[in-house]
């Protein structure tokens, strides 16, 4: 059967880039669709304190996933690079190696998050009477973590190869099935005994159990070129090269998505602070924000992906024009989508809290200030994707917590005695607009063409000049990605 791969080295750089993107930025709404359908479910039928406790328990959960979100992203450059570079044993290497590392550590953060929850939550500060229903919601998601970030990771490393459609098919049936199984698990029917929130949460479990488990099915039965079949067993077993390659350039690019959640949390800490009424109008903004981000999130990662199978590749003049064209397509979607955010907040905020919630004006308020901030954000993650697709992690990260922890926070912690609760919305547009200048300024004139991945002297991955010196293989389609002789098994 034909691949579904995709070969990112070749075609006009603008189009090949918004054509390779659709299915993340769609897979994104849908995500997104997925998640304010369980969230009005929740703030609607359960009440202020429900929406409160699930806002708390996904920052906690985003930040408890960071550093395996790195891994999985070093994962993705590592098999772009080597599609990029037309060695398709590296790619299923890399996969192999990658796959038991991550599963292997979620399973362990499953365990710990189920034992420790409670007792983070409460550290965190949140509000009496939301923390019971964040303790049971957030109990049923750390079950789900396995089957949720492998189905995750897979997508991802399918982005790197260039295949976006199929993970995006797949992702609909999760969304299809978890907004389906959200109000059968909340309130019960028949067998199905009433969970409340606890319900929205196994819903997730359940969508990603059957999703995952028919994305690998697929996959096998499709004979995709990144498979590993029962006769390659062995690429199971961890490559030390590889290993220390998805560890030490893995944990930077995780630890800024800790970062960003623990400045997320802080910043939790100090809305609860201020009541169940202000919580929960951040917490309607934060799903209204999530739409707005999903272009910068989309153009991103498509812009990683790219950037790497160039680099892999050595064409440096695609990389800086996948850089030029991300920026552009981010500031003009992401524009617009403000613009319409802006126009339609009262209507859209509203479907996330109760009908006739004082927090809606509070929301609207915090809204028109914060939500600006998101085209810098988009500008700086195009950036940072293209800089990271090298292994040069460490600035970006450098530029992230000087950005938040050295601004954001500082910022709407220490500016609230004369700001008042508004110093915490402004902080927002003020560190993104230092993340975004920083991103820039090192993009123009840092090192980062410099890195690589694996060690020249190890890996089967060169530095990207050495690369790009390669002749093409042998193997080769006329898309220029690798023919596969003989399906031994099958496998954003």
């Amino acid at each position: 059967m034909a691949s579904t791969t995709r070969d990112l080295t070749q075609g006009p750089i603008g189009k090949t880039l918004l054509v390779f993107s659709l299915p993340i930025l769609a897979g994104n709404v849908l995500q997104s669709l997925n998640g304010s359908i369980n969230a009005i479910w929740v703030g609607h039928y359960l009440g202020e304190a429900a929406i409160t406790a699930t806002a708390n328990a996904n920052n906690l959960l985003f930040a408890l996933i960071g550093l395996m979100f790195g891994i999985g992203m070093a994962a993705t450059i590592l098999v772009a690079q080597a599609m990029g570079a037309r060695n398709l044993a590296q790619a299923k290497r890399v996969i192999g190696t990658s796959a038991t590392l991550f599963g292997t550590a979620s399973i362990g953060i499953s365990a710990l998050g189920w034992q420790f929850s409670g007792h983070i939550l409460d550290l965190l500060g949140t509000p009496p009477e939301a923390l019971p229903l964040a303790v049971a919601y957030l109990r049923v998601i750390f079950l789900a973590i396995p089957l949720l970030y492998l189905f995750t990771f897979v997508s991802a490393v399918m982005r790197g190869a260039g295949d976006t459609r199929t993970p995006f098919y797949f992702l609909l049936l999760v969304v299809l099935l978890d907004t389906a199984l959200n109000p059968l698990f909340i309130f019960g029917w028949g067998p199905v005994p009433r969970m409340g929130i606890a319900g929205s949460a196994m819903a997730t479990l359940v969508a990603h159990s059957i999703g995952f488990g028919a994305l690998l099915a697929w996959l096998r039965w499709r004979a995709h070129p990144l498979w590993i079949g029962s006769a390659e067993l062995g690429l199971f077993m961890p490559d030390g090269r590889i290993l220390r390659a998805l560890v030490v350039k893995g944990l930077p690019m995780g630890a800024q998505m800790v970062l960003i959640s623990m400045s997320m949390l802080m910043l939790m800490g100090m809305v609860n602070s201020h009541g169940v009424e202000l919580s929960s109008a951040y917490g309607a903004s934060l799903q209204l924000w999530t739409y707005v981000q999903m272009p910068a999130m989309a153009i991103g990662a498509a812009c990683s992906s790219m950037a790497a199978q160039n680099v892999g590749a050595g064409l440096w003049k695609r990389v800086d024009a996948t850089a030029r064209a991300g920026v552009l397509c981010n500031v003009l979607m992401t524009g617009t989508l403000i613009a319409l955010a802006v126009a339609a907040d009262r209507q859209v905020l509203s479907l996330f809290l109760p009908d006739g919630s004082a927090a809606l004006e509070t929301a609207r308020h915090l809204n028109h200030i914060a939500i600006g901030s998101f085209l810098f954000f988009g500008v700086t993650f195009v950036i940072s994707g293209v800089v990271r697709s090298t292994g040069a992690v460490v600035a970006p990260l450098v530029i992230l917590a000087l950005a938040l922890w050295g601004v954001r926070v500082p910022f709407a912690q220490w500016l609230q005695p004369v700001l008042g609760v508004d110093a915490i919305w402004w902080s927002f547009p003020v560190s993104a607009a230092c993340a975004m200048l920083l991103s820039l300024g090192y993009y123009r004139w840092g090192g980062w063409r410099k890195a690589h991945m694996l060690a020249p002297a190890e890996g089967h991955l060169a530095t990207p000049a050495e690369v790009g010196a390669l002749p093409p293989s042998p193997v080769c389609t006329e898309a220029g990605l690798p023919q596969r002789q003989a399906p031994a098994g099958a496998r954003a």
